[in-house]
């Protein structure tokens, strides 16, 4: 008999036997590794012998139940035969501390005892037993309730390591492999890869189309991971033995793990990548819909950028997060500074998250100036974050990060209401003709919940509509022209009024242009800082003074800051204007300040 057999350790962290290796059409069930635990070493030896009879080679014996839970931690044994009557400490005892720790809680327990009592089986049921078997022990029923028990873990094993809709190995199987992995690097010296791909396309998708469609695609893109690795080598993640094998797992709702050891040199990895970046970048079918993806890939080399699985995986994360920052479709390596850099924009986004709930933002307020009679005839809302430390900050700095969070709709939601509550206070203090323009942002507007989202805050501050501009990009209405169309003329139907902003850096059409239910175009700051000294510029500004006269329309230029410029819009039929020339944005009280000295 082979008492404690110590075994070599494959890269999954499974036990691998050699032996069993060469035996054709042997059961891999019989490579369980056997735990029994009884006080009666002539009890062991004898189901030991039963076992070996049956073809399981593999055990741990011990006839110490004070040395047991220390030998399970330590080798993780596949099932535990365990006898209840035992002096010291008794079966019920050890059974408490298996379920207490977190490692060894859901190991099956077959419990041998010579009592036969139903208390005694309810009470190790209840403390977490598997399955009994009584004293003195058959052999043909021993080996079937192991067969069994170890049948079942096996199915449950794969279950809960396995993706279900890809049939990748998920985050839970590739931690114990990338451990493995990590620990043969550091003891040969070696060099690992981990990429960690990412297709931002999935999230949206399943919100829009349904999670069977963005599954469809996860299982599209996940075959074509699997044909890279399988170009550079075998794709298996649970191969047994030392062999260098790529191995593709799922890692999250949107993510994928390639693991490249053994690796030569991180250019083998950058090509990895660059394959990854261009197979996935690929159009994919899905059913009459098109994904266009931009997939990121974060690249950490280990046990340089980490090595302990969880730092070689966050590294990844980061790298990834800075791809997908520079507009995707590309791949990053993991560097010490991108980590300090992300690591403070993680730390902002999460301050950023609270922000509308302590109170941290604030509204600032630019007039819009008319040009004939040099009144203020309204004012554009513009969001600031009042940070705690990094004092009042300007939106360039947080409106990105926070569309990357998915905030953008909720500080949408907050500015509405916040300037409607402005603009009827203005009202208590005299000044009750301005109106207030806001930018809606494409999250808010493809929501479909903005038409019930005004009409909830002009209901509350008793807002008259048609004091409340809207201000929308070309871009955002190009996505879905029809349904775009068919939304404005609901926000109309409200009684607010619409207005393009940055006209002419988008792809509108003229076409749908005259269809749009629009009161004002809004001339780009770009096609205003040349003036008058590009006569192109001046062109187009009184082109789009023209198209906007003939539709009908208010023409309003933005980023004024010179006598000069305001001059040569007034001169080609621009209607009003808004730039430093006349005031920077001002808090609510600086801009009623500045309202009753003009």
């Amino acid at each position: 008999m082979k008492n404690d057999v110590w075994l070599t350790q494959g890269l999954a962290g499974e036990a691998f036997d050699p032996s069993a290796a060469e035996a054709p059409g042997r059961s891999p069930l019989l490579d369980a590794l056997v735990m029994m635990v009884d006080d009666e070493s002539l009890m062991t030896e004898l189901i030991q012998t039963h076992l070996e009879d049956a073809g399981y080679r593999r055990f741990i014996v011990t006839n110490e139940p004070r040395d047991a839970l220390a030998l399970m931690q330590q080798r993780n044994p596949d099932v535990l035969l365990l006898d209840l009557m035992m002096p010291g400490l008794s079966g019920f005892d050890l059974l408490a501390q298996l379920r207490a720790d977190p490692a060894l809680r859901f190991t099956p327990v077959i419990v041998l005892t010579a009592a036969a009592g139903a208390d005694t089986k309810l009470r190790a049921l209840q403390l977490g037993a598997t399955d009994f078997l009584s004293k003195p022990v058959d052999a043909s029923e021993l080996v079937l309730r192991l067969r069994n028990t170890l049948a079942f873990k096996q199915y449950h094993d794969h279950r809960a390591d396995t993706d279900a809709s890809t049939g990748l190995p998920n985050a839970r199987a590739f931690q114990r492999h990338l451990r493995r992995a990590l620990a043969r690097c550091v003891e040969r010296g070696g060099r690992l890869a981990l990429l960690n791909v990412t297709v931002p396309e999935t999230l949206p998708l399943r919100e829009s189309l349904g999670p069977a469609v963005a599954d469809q695609l996860m299982r599209s893109l996940a075959e074509r991971l699997l044909h890279i690795a399988h170009r550079r080598g075998v794709a298996e993640l649970l191969a047994p033995g030392d062999e260098p094998a790529p191995a593709v797992v799922r890692l999250g709702d949107d993510a994928f793990g390639l693991l490249l050891v053994d690796l030569q040199s991180t250019a083998e990895a950058e090509l990895v990548a660059r394959a990854v970046v261009s197979e996935l970048a690929a159009t994919v079918m899905l059913g009459r819909h098109e994904c266009l993806p931009t997939p990121c890939v974060g690249i950490a080399i280990g046990p340089v950028d980490g090595a302990r699985a969880e730092l070689l995986q966050k590294a990844a994360e980061l790298a990834r997060t800075q791809a997908r920052l520079r507009g995707g479709q590309r791949h990053e390596f993991f560097a010490v500074e991108l980590n300090a850099r992300l690591q403070a924009r993680l730390q902002l986004g999460s301050e950023l998250r609270h922000a509308v709930a302590r109170g941290e933002l604030r509204l600032h307020y630019q007039p819009k100036v008319d040009l004939a009679s040099a009144r203020v005839v309204g004012v554009e809302a513009l969001v600031r974050w009042a940070h705690p430390v990094h004092g009042l900050m300007a939106p360039g700095l947080f409106i990105g990060l926070a569309e990357e969070l998915g905030l953008i709709a909720a500080i949408g939601d907050w500015v509405i209401g916040q300037a409607c509550e402005d603009a009827m206070r203005w009202s208590a203090l005299g000044v009750a003709d301005l109106t207030v323009a806001v930018n809606v942002a494409k999250p808010q507007f493809d929501s479909g919940r903005l038409c019930d989202t005004l009409r909830a805050h002009l209901a509350r501050h008793r807002m008259p509509p048609q004091r409340l501009v809207l201000e929308l990009t070309e871009s955002m209405l190009m996505t879905d022209a029809a349904a775009a169309l068919q939304q404005m003329h609901e926000l109309r139907a409200l009684g607010v009024a619409l207005s393009i902003d940055d006209f002419g850096t988008g792809y509108s059409s003229l076409a749908y242009l005259k269809s749009f239910p629009l009161c004002e175009l809004k001339i780009d700051r770009s096609f205003v800082m040349d003036l008058p000294g590009s006569e192109r510029d001046v062109a187009i500004v009184r082109s789009v003074a023209a198209l906007g006269r003939d539709l009908g329309l208010s023409v309003l230029a933005e980023g004024v800051e010179t006598v000069a410029q305001r001059e040569t819009l007034r001169a080609v039929g621009c209607d009003c204007y808004q730039g430093f020339l006349f005031s920077r944005p001002l808090d609510g009280d600086g801009l009623l300040a500045l309202l009753r000295r003009v």
